[in-house]
């Protein structure tokens, strides 16, 4: 007899540290492109995406069977000891891909949070210089480091210590804050806190993801480039969330013309198996000697050879276009839906392509509601889809649906979504 969800939660709560939250009580037992079922056989819609790892959905035919054929050829060997063809290939591929002009090299890993720590000791490498700039709100993973980069407290980094050196964050522009005021943070740490001359890198995300689907704006991106062509900073693009598709371009970034000198990948690059990776100009790549980067599983054949079916698929099925069909009907949606009393306040609608969020409020034109997206999400889950919340206060419901999902499968998670949003006495 298969355990159920209670079951597991009491076998989960033994032997796994609370550490490591879940946004759900569901367990699963199958998926299929944007469908999960749990172990009790119940069928969700999936409005996550495993937090935007699968825009190309649950076990995509394609990314299975290349995965299959890899697997009958070996799993693993290190790269650091036999090179393979997969990883080479998939580094040519994402260098012609490059969101900046020149040539380029990739470099691969397993998680963001290595993506994101490997592009600073790139940076550092590069620059002779220590000093690294980051955004508040922005998220850019949990080990020591990449929490030390992340722009909020609680719960990344409180029970943690002392966060290493060399970071410094300014204002993001949201909630009041515009772009002129996160310039003059910036230059007032350049003028309190560190010398231009000291900054290795400024790290920030085209699209803030776990700080609310915040769009930086493209003035902000142009600013921050002429900044670092200035004092000769790295400018580093952390497309983990953003990336392939997911924005209605292939990287985020490129939807303000503005090229970066890194840029971060990781989640759907791998098509829900582990990778990530650096994508930068080849003279910066270069800065680190042999034996400085690496990992004994980074780039994992198997998961390069999903990869690179992933890069395929995005490509045949025009999944960059698909992203702003899907970004256009959630939004036409949510906007016919917004001011109705029989529905808990929301706002407007944000976000690139299918990259989109919207913020539970106090009232129709109240602020937003603190805590209020984990409600919402709860009640999806107890209807039939999973959907998450994000957002520096847990204000913001997050759509993150496989950009292979049909229109009627989206419009029925929709329709749950809606149930969901009723207002309850």
């Amino acid at each position: 007899m298969a355990p159920s969800n209670s079951d597991l939660l009491a076998r989960r709560a033994a032997a796994v540290p609370r550490g490591v939250a879940s946004a759900t009580a569901i367990h699963a037992a199958k998926a299929e492109n944007a469908e999960l079922w749990d172990v009790e056989g119940r069928r969700f819609i999936d409005f996550a995406g495993g937090i935007a790892v699968l825009n190309v959905g649950h076990r995509h035919p394609k990314v299975m069977d290349a995965v299959q054929r890899q697997m009958a050829l070996f799993t693993h060997t290190a790269f650091q000891v036999a090179p393979y063809e997969p990883y080479i290939a998939l580094a040519e591929r994402l260098n012609a891909l490059a969101p900046f002009p020149g040539p380029a090299k990739t470099i691969l890993f397993s998680t963001g949070a290595e993506a994101t720590e490997n592009a600073v000791k790139i940076a550092r490498a590069a620059t002779g210089r220590s000093g690294v700039i980051a955004f508040a709100g922005g998220f850019h993973g949990r080990t020591l480091l990449a929490s030390a980069l992340t722009g909020k407290v609680t719960p990344y980094k409180a029970p943690f210590g002392t966060m290493p050196a060399g970071i410094f964050h300014v204002p993001f522009p949201a909630g009041g804050i515009g772009v002129a005021d996160s310039l003059r943070a910036l230059e007032l740490v350049f003028a309190a806190d560190i010398a231009p001359e000291q900054v290795a890198a400024i790290i920030i995300e085209p699209v803030q993801g776990e700080g609310g689907f915040r769009v930086a704006p493209p003035e902000l991106l142009r600013a921050l480039r002429a900044v670092c062509d200035r004092h000769g900073i790295v400018l580093i693009a952390d497309e983990v969330q953003t990336g392939f598709a997911r924005t209605g371009s292939l990287f985020g970034i490129a939807l303000s013309g503005v090229a970066p000198d890194l840029v971060c990948v990781a989640k759907s690059l791998g098509g829900g198996f582990p990778l990530s990776g650096v994508i930068g100009r080849a003279a910066i790549m270069d800065a680190v000697g042999p034996g400085g980067l690496g990992g004994t599983y980074a780039g994992a054949p198997v998961a390069c050879a999903a990869a690179l079916a992933v890069l395929d698929v995005i490509e045949e099925e025009g999944l960059v276009e698909r992203a702003r069909a899907i970004g256009a009907r959630l939004r036409t949606t949510l906007e016919a839906w917004r001011g109705r009393a029989d529905l808990v306040a929301f706002g407007a609608p944000r976000g690139p392509g299918a990259m989109i969020g919207f913020d539970i409020l106090e009232g129709p034109d109240g602020a937003v509601r603190a805590g209020g997206a984990a409600a919402i999400c709860n009640r999806a889950a107890e209807l039939g889809l999973i959907v998450l919340s994000c957002g520096v206060q847990g204000e913001t419901v997050r759509i993150l649906v496989p950009l292979t999902a049909s229109d009627a499968l989206i419009d029925e998670g929709m329709g749950i979504l809606e149930q969901a949003l009723r207002a309850r006495e």
